[in-house]
């Protein structure tokens, strides 16, 4: 047994290792309680394919490929839904965390070994034993900061952001064992292979739950270049070529790819027309925006992490506003130290460098929404690593220019104890406050007082805590809130649908204001995920007769929407079981669902619902291209059932036909 795995198995280690399992789980159970967020609910809550009734292949398949979120779907992470529904026998938000809490503690476990691997590393002795304890203790620390850290929070106790934390779990295996084998690589051609191995084959299982799971051969270049430098050995000081063409590979290629792929849609005004942002206008917000992350990863504020921030107002010019050009400015400062640093304090530059590697993907050119704290679940190892290795370094200055004074050597110690317990007093704090979905929306409304969605799903939930009982207080709250979302600056028409749905559901009239509302805004700007969200449950209300409404209202703020050109097919896919089921016009009904079936053909569901209408209407052939087409989709043999469904109406409407 090497040196190495003895220390993995030492006392300090396994001591550790408890202590950051057991209080990374007291901190977060509290939080056990509280329901489903946000995106929570197309990915899991409203996704019947992940509370599948039995284990099967096919049920597995679609479970696999359900998700609304990518284009790639994210099976591994739909799987993990799928077989929590199963595990507890229904729709459990609490199982749902706790799996989440598991994952998080597994990548703390990850994180305390590649930090000690690469402290073994700095002190020169990659197979040592000297020191076992001070390594474990500064590993452990770091660790648990990490694990404690209120950005995370959202990672954890925000289901579907299992997701991102799923895909960090490979991240991290990929990283130990790059790192492991490293330290080996002088001892033959074969450890360079394994480690060449190790810096991407963890990518593509990760990326099946996640796409940030990309970026791991640049997180290891990362350590290559500031750690290991690309020496051939723990001892030569010679460049090793084999690792130099290895990393112009595996970094150059999915680049050039990357860019292939997406590079001519991000030119493309259409991209951006569901955004109320540019690609100019991103890429100057996001110099605010990461300088912003930092500063919530290091020493966040009560009312800083609000979940919600689309009360952001991104950057229109370097001086609009002025933030703008001097967080751009800070930020080629970090840059600048990293780079003067990196032969001093590897550790920190490696610490800085992952940070902005993190943001590579998210916080750059690809249209996605400008913030979310969940973004930063790799990132803040970064953050962590550079201020301990910072915190050390001082340490060591104060001991060396004040031998004497050993109050004044604690002090930095005392400054990283004080951010650590802040650290874990505001993660606690938020954990307890997500203890039910009331509270949770309570906390992040009062977190986000100018944040539409904030307002909107506090007054969502005082609606569902009312049971719609006319009259009730929660009622009349929910009305304030849900007022006060809907008349906030560049708010989406979830309010107002909320106020409808409201009113519909308790057989009150809705307040026409409401509905001219909704118009305006369709009419005024672009439509985004959020108005089809809105526009979609308020026919799904209808067509269930949960609520009573005006249908021509609607009708009219549909048709509204449906006249811009950037419509989803989501969108008209719904306009079509709404016409259909609603106002009996079915010809319009098959000619709106073959428009989303056309401009989505990779739906499965639309090409059902089109071959259902076309076989009610007699054309057979028309449905046999459609069944064809899902032939091409039928991944796995998840979608079987409903292609014997399929063929069996054909031969009945075909024998039917025949005189």
């Amino acid at each position: 047994m090497s040196q190495w795995a003895r220390f993995a198995k030492t006392r300090w280690t396994l001591l550790t290792l408890l202590v950051l399992t057991c209080v990374t789980a007291i901190v977060y159970v509290p939080g056990l309680g509280g329901g489903f967020l946000f995106d929570d609910y197309p990915n899991i809550a409203d996704n019947p394919a992940v509370q599948p009734e039995e284990i099967s292949v096919a049920s597995l398949a679609r479970a696999a490929m359900s998700s609304p979120s990518s284009e790639l779907k994210r099976p591994l992470s739909s799987l993990t839904f799928a077989m929590d529904y199963l595990r507890a026998g229904e729709l459990s938000p609490s199982a749902m965390k706790a799996t989440n809490i598991v994952i998080h503690v597994l990548n703390g476990i990850l994180l305390y070994f590649l930090i000690a691997l690469l402290l073994h590393h700095q002190a020169g002795c990659s197979d040592c034993h000297n020191g076992e304890r001070s390594i474990a203790w500064h590993a452990g620390l770091l660790a648990l900061a990490w694990l404690l850290l209120p950005i995370n929070v959202t990672s954890v106790l925000y289901i579907v952001q299992r997701m991102e934390s799923l895909a960090n779990l490979f991240v991290l295996a990929g990283l130990v064992g790059y790192v492991k084998t490293r330290l080996r690589m002088d001892r033959g051609v074969r450890h360079f292979a394994v480690a060449c191995a190790w810096a991407t084959l963890p990518a593509g299982l990760g990326v099946l739950a996640k796409e940030t799971a990309v970026l791991l051969p640049l997180y290891a270049f990362c350590v290559e270049a500031l750690v290991f430098r690309f020496r051939s050995g723990t001892s030569s000081a010679a460049i090793d070529r084999r690792l130099v063409g290895f990393y112009m590979v595996a970094l150059g290629a999915p680049i050039l790819a990357g860019l292939a792929w997406i590079g001519p849609s991000l030119l493309d005004p259409r991209t951006w027309a569901t955004r109320d942002f540019t690609l100019h206008t991103r890429l100057l917000s996001e110099a605010r925006i990461v300088l912003d992350y930092l500063h919530w990863t290091i020493a966040p504020g009560p009312g800083d992490l609000s979940f919600y921030h689309d009360d952001f107002v991104a950057s229109s010019g370097w001086l609009t506003p002025p933030s703008t050009l001097f967080s751009a400015l800070g930020l080629l400062a970090l840059v600048v130290t990293a780079w003067c640093i990196r032969r001093a304090l590897p550790l920190a530059s490696l610490g800085i460098a992952w940070f902005f590697a993190c943001h590579t993907l998210t916080g750059t050119v690809l249209p996605l929404e400008l913030i979310y704290e969940h973004r930063n679940y790799f990132a803040s190892i970064g953050v962590v690593l550079a201020v301990t290795e910072l915190v050390r370094y001082v340490e060591q200055v104060v001991r060396l220019r004040t031998p004497s004074a050993r109050l004044v050597w604690a002090m930095p110690r005392i400054a990283g104890a004080g951010l650590l317990a802040w650290s874990a007093g505001l993660t606690a704090y938020t954990a307890i406050a997500w203890r039910t979905p009331l509270s949770t929306a309570e906390e992040l409304g009062a977190r986000g007082p100018y944040s539409p969605r904030g307002q909107y799903e506090l007054g969502r939930a005082y609606l569902i805590a009312s049971r719609y009982r006319p009259g009730s207080v929660l009622v009349l709250k929910a009305e304030r809130a849900l007022e006060r979302a809907a008349a906030l600056p560049d708010s989406p028409i979830l309010a107002e649908q909320a106020l409808v749905f409201m009113n519909g559901h308790m057989k009150v009239p809705a307040k026409h204001a409401w509905w001219e509302s909704m118009r305006n805004k369709l009419a005024s700007r672009p439509v985004t995920v959020q108005d089809d969200s809105a526009l979609i449950s308020l026919a799904s209300c209808l067509e269930q007769e949960a609520c009573d409404f005006d249908a021509g209202e609607l009708d009219k703020t549909f048709r509204i929407a449906l006249n811009k050109r950037t419509a989803s097919p989501r969108l008209k896919a719904s306009y079509s079981d709404f016409v259909a089921s609603i106002l009996k016009d079915d010809a319009l009904a098959l000619r709106m669902m073959q428009a989303a079936s056309a401009q989505a053909p990779q739906e499965p569901a639309y090409h059902i619902r089109v071959a259902h209408m076309l076989i009610a209407h007699g054309d057979v052939e028309g449905a046999q291209a459609e069944v064809s087409a899902l032939h091409d989709l039928n991944v796995g043999g998840r979608f079987d059932t409903e292609l014997r469904k399929l063929d069996q109406s054909m031969s009945r409407a075909t024998s039917q036909k025949q005189p």
